[in-house]
Parts: C-alpha cells; sequence; structure tokens
C-alpha cells in the first residue's frame, strides 16, 4: 500500500534514512528536539497503513516517533521509555493538541520576564562551564531557564515551553555535538544563537507545526509514559496488535550522556558520575551500563536457553580479549546483559499483545573488539521461545563502511526484523 503524504510533509528521501532520525527533522512536531536515536516517521506511517493496526505498542518509546506516526494515521499509540528525560520530550511533543495562541501569548510573558532585572544562579557543572565560554550569553539563556520555571501554570503549555528551551541550549553554546550527540566542548561550531531570539523563534515553529498538525488531523490521541521495556507495567494484557520500534542497539551507545549537557543545564545532574542510577536502569547495551552486575545471572537464566551456547562462546571470546588489553572494555558483560533483557523484553511483549501480532524491530548487528554477534537472529530465536511464531530479517544498509573502524573492521548491517505473533 502506498502512503498518503500529509499536506505539509515532504516525499521522503530514498535509501537507508529509514532507519534513522534525520528524515524526521523536516517533520513537523517530530523535529521540535533532535534525539540520537530513531527511525523515519513516515515509513512507520507507511507500516501503520500496511498493517491496517489499531492499537501500536513502541516499548523503546524514546522521543515519541511511533505514538506520533500513529495519531498522524488515526491509530492509538502507546510508547514508554525508562528514561525520564526523553520520555518528557515526548510527552511534550504530544501537546501539540494544545492551542498555538495560547502559547504564543505565554512565550511573550517569559519573554517579558527574561527582560526583568533578577539574579540567576548557574549549574555548578564543569561541563557548563566547557560549552559556555562567553558569560554573558550564558547568563541570558539561564534568564529564559528560570522564567519558563518561574511562570509554570501546571499545564500542558508549561511542558512544551519547556521544550522550546531545552530545545535550544545546544543552539546557543559555541561547543560541538558529535553524531550521536555526545557533546564536544573542544570543538567549535561556527553559528551560535542568541538565547532569547533562539527561544522566540522556537516557539514560533512550535505554534507553525501545532496548526498545519491541528488542520489535518483529528488529533486521536496518544500515550506516553516511563516504564521498563523489560516489564512493561501499564500496559495491559493483549493491548497491541503492532508493535513498532527500534531497541538500543548492542554497541555501546551510552544513552544516558546523550543528554547529559541538556540535564547539566536544568541542574538534575552535576557531572558524569551523576548518571550512574539512570544508568542502572537503561537496556545493558553499553559497558557504562553494567556497574557491578554478575553476568551469571544472564548465563545461567533459562531465558536465554535458545541461544546459550553460542552467548557464552561469545561471552567467552570476549572476556578472553577484555583480559589481553588488561581490563578495557566489558563487552563480555554487556552482550550476556543485551541479550538477557532482550529476553525478558520478548516475554513482556508476549504479555502486551494480541493473538495475531506483527512486530517490527529495527536493529543492527554488533562486533566489539571484532568479534560478531548475529544480533537479528539470537533477537529472533529469543522472540520464538517467549511464544512468538516465526521471524525473518530484511536488511535495509550496511554499516561500517565509510571510515576505518578503529576497533575493527567486521562487516556490519542494519534493518528490520519482522516477527509474527
Amino acid at each position: 500500500m502506498t502512503q498518503a503524504l500529509l499536506p505539509f510533509e515532504a516525499p521522503p528521501r530514498r535509501g537507508g534514512n529509514t532507519t534513522t532520525f534525520v528524515d524526521n527533522m523536516r517533520l513537523p512536531v517530530h523535529r521540535w528536539f533532535r534525539y540520537s536515536a530513531g527511525f523515519s516517521a513516515q515509513w512507520a506511517r507507511a507500516v501503520l497503513a500496511d498493517s491496517g493496526a489499531r492499537r501500536v505498542l513502541d516499548p523503546f518509546g524514546g522521543s515519541g516517533t511511533t505514538v506520533i506516526a500513529a495519531e498522524q494515521s488515526s491509530v492509538s499509540g502507546m510508547g514508554v521509555d525508562v528514561h525520564p528525560f526523553v520520555s518528557r520530550i515526548a510527552k511534550a511533543k504530544l501537546a501539540w493538541r494544545a492551542d498555538p495562541d495560547i502559547l504564543l501569548e505565554r512565550a511573550r510573558a517569559v519573554t517579558l520576564e527574561v527582560q526583568r532585572a533578577r539574579r540567576v544562579e548557574g549549574p555548578s557543572s564543569p561541563l557548563i562551564a566547557k560549552c559556555f565560554p562567553d558569560t554573558a550569553a550564558l547568563e541570558e539563556l539561564l534568564r529564559v531557564r528560570d522564567a519558563v520555571e518561574t511562570l509554570r501554570a501546571g499545564d500542558a503549555y508549561d511542558e512544551l515551553l519547556w521544550l522550546a528551551f531545552v530545545s535550544i541550549i545546544r543552539a546557543c553554546s559555541p561547543a560541538g555535538t558529535a553524531q550521536w550527540q555526545y557533546v564536544l566542548p573542544n570543538k567549535t561550531k561556527s553559528r551560535v544563537l542568541e538565547p532569547r531570539a533562539a527561544f522566540e523563534s522556537r516557539v514560533r515553529l512550535f505554534a507553525d507545526d501545532m496548526w498545519a498538525m491541528q488542520d489535518h488531523l483529528a488529533a486521536p490521541g496518544g500515550q506516553v509514559f516511563e516504564a521498563d521495556a523489560r516489564t512493561l507495567d501499564g500496559v495491559s494484557d493483549g493491548w497491541a496488535d503492532l508493535i513498532l520500534t527500534s531497541p538500543p542497539y548492542a554497541n555501546n551507545f551510552d544513552y544516558a550522556d546523550a543528554t547529559r549537557l541538556e540535564q547539566s543545564f536544568l541542574g538534575e545532574i552535576n557531572g558524569w558520575g551523576d548518571l550512574g542510577p539512570l544508568r542502572k536502569m537503561l537496556l545493558k547495551s553499553a559497558t557504562q551500563h553494567m556497574g557491578r552486575w554478575d553476568p551469571a545471572e544472564a548465563l545461567d537464566s533459562p531465558l536465554v536457553e535458545p541461544i546459550r551456547q553460542e552467548l557464552f562462546e561469545v561471552y567467552s571470546r570476549l572476556a578472553d580479549v577484555k583480559r589481553a588489553k588488561a581490563g578495557n572494555k566489558a563487552y563480555d558483560l554487556m552482550i550476556a546483559g543485551y541479550f538477557f533483557d532482550s529476553a525478558q523484553v520478548w516475554h513482556a511483549l508476549r504479555r502486551a499483545s494480541a493473538p495475531g501480532v506483527k512486530v517490527c524491530y529495527v536493529v543492527g548487528d554488533s562486533a566489539p573488539y571484532g568479534v560478531h554477534v548475529p544480533v537479528e537472529r539470537w533477537l529472533g530465536d529469543l522472540a520464538v521461545a517467549a511464544g512468538f511464531k516465526t521471524w525473518n530479517f530484511e536488511k535495509v544498509r550496511d554499516r561500517n563502511t565509510k571510515w576505518k573502524n578503529r576497533k575493527h573492521d567486521h562487516p556490519l548491517h542494519e534493518g528490520r526484523l519482522w516477527i509474527e505473533g
């Protein structure tokens, strides 16, 4: 089935971009915050149309791509994510149904509050000092932060104004940002925005997008809340007839660190070490998430029985490499933890799925230290063991081909793991 575009949408690009967030930066509401992970919202709408789904669940909801795409498709959508900051972004995006005129009025009040001579107190985080060497610009940005907080009224507009503010923090800093949203204080960018003007421009963008969406959509209303994908507490049994998601890849990307600048500016954390409690909550997809976790919990668990032998072999090879490198990256623990957690996710999804459910996982394989991990096959086998019927994998693009990886040169790929319920 061909996806019908809304009047304000541009045609999706061809190629491998459907597995990345990049095309969403041209779409209303989706573009309100650039998240480090995700997939094309237009592709998600095409999947929704082809599936005929009535209720779609995203267990790794991130910044809300699936739920907003569901709203655009008149499908009931539910997204959950264990990361509180990212969940808040998604919830704020769902406020696109609010009145844009009231949002603009509230933003004008924020601007007036910024102009008042008030003392501001900056975060004590060393990262903020590195990223904002211009103290005048930093003070102005802090005034915007404080004005948004001072004028909170306990409604959806609070969250829209909060999102407008957090979405400009990087744009007002000369510090660079790596491809996956890690902050690079030692690298600078040429264009830096003035805080008050950036905030006003951002709110106008929000209002324009809200008008565009409201002119063409009935707004069925999606849901986003904080929950662990390994349990899906709050999701009713048999609720979903489609599961559409992109879980964290087993590639050592630290999702806790991706929003460290924003959380530091808000005073939620003071430094890298303060991310420890959040890391313990996340899927074990990075060595930073492991802590003192005992891998025996995974290797001895009946949940990983379908892949136990292969998992142990890969775990052992990675442990040998780690010892040879004098205690370097704990990829052995990460891989064991990742598939133990993933097995729990599949069991939670089986409970939350209706008979005949369709599942699409956007995922890529992994090769830490050059030791290949057949991610999609192991995930598929774990899904079947949890009660799903069949799986197949559709490769979308090759990875690790444009530059020499400093860790290994093993070819990798990315694609869609399709599972029938």
